[in-house]
């Protein structure tokens, strides 16, 4: 008889978090935002949901930008994505860096990604999809960074409150949490003794499977900070569970699986192709 095989099945263990689905970031310009997120990082303007001037959703396999007009909103730390090709991602951003002269993008490639700023100062990291298999477009995750001393009780927070795994991991600057945020994405917390810009209100939006439960929890600390709808709430405070100390600060958007857009189709654009290398049939890209 073959010798039985031995499994590690929490491998597999995703949590209650199914997908960060959407980080919403205020630009007080929208065709600056459409030069840098469209034709330079190559995401796709969404197609179907309509704001005129006031909003846009860039769509990056399935996850999403918002980015709605006013003043510019600055994440606390910097942001993960995959594209299906670097040397693709070059090439645009070379093309759009006279039209964004004077702002503050930038790019530069290093080891294992390009790191781009944005024009007004958000801190992106492009990597190949071999750097996260299983992603070929998409936000893979999201780095806040956040005091030192506070990583267990983060952990502590989504373990217990969201269900969702949590490791606290040592790093070249201190110590940090991983939480996951759904099949190869995670939201990670990064302790650092240097200075952190005040929270201007920038928010994620997850979704998740038991939306009662982690519900329960935050009304018993009065931490709902909006009761939108049937199908979805908002709470900005991450606190200790035992001591109800706040940690952190990061606005997240909870939605159940009953929300009208779980599990949306999302249009995304093979940014390859233009006027001059036009291949009929492959204007669209299939993320996996």
């Amino acid at each position: 008889m073959a010798e039985a095989k031995e499994f590690n099945r929490s491998e597999e263990n995703v949590g209650n978090v199914l997908n960060m689905e959407h980080i919403n970031l205020t630009v007080p310009d929208q065709q600056v935002a459409a030069l840098f997120y469209v034709t330079g990082l190559g995401f796709t303007r969404d197609p179907y949901v309509d704001f005129g001037t006031r909003n846009m959703w860039i769509n990056a396999g399935a996850q999403q930008f918002h980015l709605p007009k006013s003043t510019a909103q600055k994440w606390r730390g910097h942001i993960g994505v995959v594209v299906p090709d670097l040397d693709d991602l070059k090439r645009r951003l070379n093309s759009v860096s006279e039209l964004l002269a004077g702002t503050q993008f930038e790019f530069s490639e290093k080891n294992d990604h390009i790191a781009v700023t944005c024009p007004w100062g958000n801190a992106i990291r492009a990597y190949a999809p071999e750097a996260f298999p299983g992603i070929y477009l998409g936000i893979a995750y999201a780095q806040m960074d956040v005091s030192p001393g506070v990583a267990e009780g983060i952990a502590d927070f989504y373990r217990e409150v969201f269900l969702a795994p949590a490791e606290v991991l040592e790093n070249e600057g201190g110590r940090c949490v991983e939480v996951s945020t759904g099949l190869d994405q995670r939201l990670i917390y990064n302790e650092t003794t240097e200075e952190i810009s005040g929270y201007d209100g920038h928010h994620i939006a997850i979704y998740v499977s038991d939306f009662s439960s982690p519900h329960n929890f935050l009304v018993e600390r009065d931490l709902v900070t909006e009761e939108t709808d049937q199908h979805q709430y908002r709470f900005q405070a991450i606190v200790d569970p035992d001591s109800g100390e706040t940690l952190a600060e990061l606005e997240h958007e909870v939605r159940s699986l009953r929300h009208p857009m779980y599990m949306r189709n999302l249009v995304n654009r093979n940014p390859a192709q233009s006027f001059r290398n036009y291949i009929n049939g492959r204007d669209a890209f299939y993320p996996g």
